[in-house]
């Protein structure tokens, strides 16, 4: 959320910034700049009304001392009572207006972003080189199926279209990158914590999700619960309504959790296999850190991401996505792209967002220190490993010719032994 003494005293800045997102983020601005005014009006009108119900109590007060005739004074003091009130449920429907408007507006670009929609995201670099292969490199599902690695058919059977289950070494190969990712991070400062999956509404609005992504989120309406499409939100919430001590800052977690999508609006895009499915896994990363300190912790947690992928061997581009790409919480988000051979191009599988104060001020999320009052954090998040597309990358780029694959040295001690190749 934005700050509105922000949004009403520097205005125009908002909007340039928010036009770089482009024309929906900059017209959430009208209606509640329009609200905004239309509050301060009628707390003008409240505060005045307020101010008259005392004065005639005082009025009041002094006839009853000096004996006299108070009943024009006490008639008078409760038509302004009842001015009061017709006032003040007013105001409370105009704040509650302004509030909804309010967690409408994403948040403002980081300059750094590129302006622009997903075709002005910019590369910054490459890692690695795509393997040139002198067989006809197979996809995961064809490496994977006739293995019985995986299993769409029984998947869809059980539960519906996107999902799937994963089988015998894929089993080893998923809890293999857990288990590397949370030793990897946990070296790097990052607390390992295994979140709960079901969220309240106000987790869900505290980070960001709702109302925005509300279409894509699983919903038990008899609990009042969410399922979460990503551990970043238990973890952002973990301190919620807390004043974190300024000297422990950085406070940095790594999540490990199953995570629910719908997929609303993907229908046709990515229905082979499990690169686009409705439950996953992933090894997530947050920061709460200072405010002036987040650039810097945002490129620190790009360069674990990086890490991985390097010591994992699949070649990817790190990409600056363009704000008009960015969701609501983000200011700023790189993604890491690994090459995918069979579809000859490069495909997200990790990112990694610096939401500045947005997410701090919805959840009310400070620090304090020795000097000074509390302050707002900044929190950051990032996929350390998305398992399912991880998964795909290392079956694509490290199979061979027999139709195996080859595990990264990086991931051996952590699996069973003689598991070299996976699929034998």
């Amino acid at each position: 959320m934005l700050d509105i003494k922000l949004i009403r005293n520097e205005p125009d800045s908002v909007r340039e910034a928010l036009r770089r997102r482009g024309a929906h983020a900059e017209a959430a601005l009208d209606r509640l700049l329009e609200l905004d005014v239309l509050r301060r009006q009628v707390l003008v009108q409240v505060e005045e009304k307020r101010s008259l119900r005392n004065a005639v109590s005082e009025q009041i007060a002094q006839a009853k001392k000096a004996k006299q005739d108070a009943s024009g004074q006490i008639e008078a003091m409760r038509a302004v009572g009842d001015e009061i009130k017709v006032l003040e449920a007013r105001l409370r429907e105009i704040e509650a207006a302004l509030e909804e408007e309010l967690l409408q507006v994403p948040n403002l670009p980081e300059p750094s972003a590129p302006a622009g929609s997903e075709e002005d995201s910019m590369v910054m670099h490459h890692w690695g080189t795509p393997r040139e292969f002198n067989f006809t490199p197979l996809d995961h599902l064809d490496l994977g199926q006739p293995r019985d690695l995986i299993d769409m058919e029984r998947g869809a059977r059980t539960s519906g279209s996107r999902f799937a289950y994963l089988k015998g070494d894929l089993v080893f190969l998923q809890f293999a990158l857990v288990q590397f990712a949370l030793e990897k991070l946990a070296a790097k400062g990052f607390r390992p914590v295994v979140v709960p999956v079901l969220v309240r509404d106000e987790a869900m609005y505290g980070t960001g999700f709702f109302p925005t992504d509300l279409q894509q989120v699983y919903h038990i309406e008899a609990d009042g619960l969410n399922l979460v499409g990503t551990s970043e939100v238990p973890l952002a919430a973990m301190h919620m309504d807390e004043i974190l001590e300024e000297a422990d800052l950085p406070v940095r977690y790594v999540g490990y959790s199953s995570c629910f999508r719908r997929e609303a609006g993907a229908a046709g895009k990515d229905t082979r296999g499990i690169f686009r499915v409705h439950q996953f896994d992933k090894v997530e990363m947050f920061s709460f850190c200072a405010p002036d300190k987040s650039p810097e912790e945002h490129d620190f947690m790009r360069s674990i991401e990086e890490e991985i992928l390097q010591e994992l061997g699949l070649p990817y581009r790190a990409v600056n996505i363009a704000a008009g790409d960015l969701g609501a919480p983000a200011a700023k988000k790189y993604d890491l792209e690994a090459w995918l051979p069979t579809q000859d191009r490069y495909r997200e599988v990790t990112s990694c967002s610096n939401c500045t104060d947005y997410q701090a001020r919805r959840l009310k999320v400070r620090a304090k220190g020795e000097k000074g009052g509390p302050y707002l954090v900044h929190t950051l998040n990032g996929t350390v490993v998305a398992i399912g597309r991880t998964i795909i990358a290392i079956m694509e780029n490290h199979q061979t010719e027999e139709g195996l694959v080859e595990t990264p040295a990086a991931l051996r001690r952590y699996l069973p032994a003689g598991k070299e190749f996976l699929g034998a």
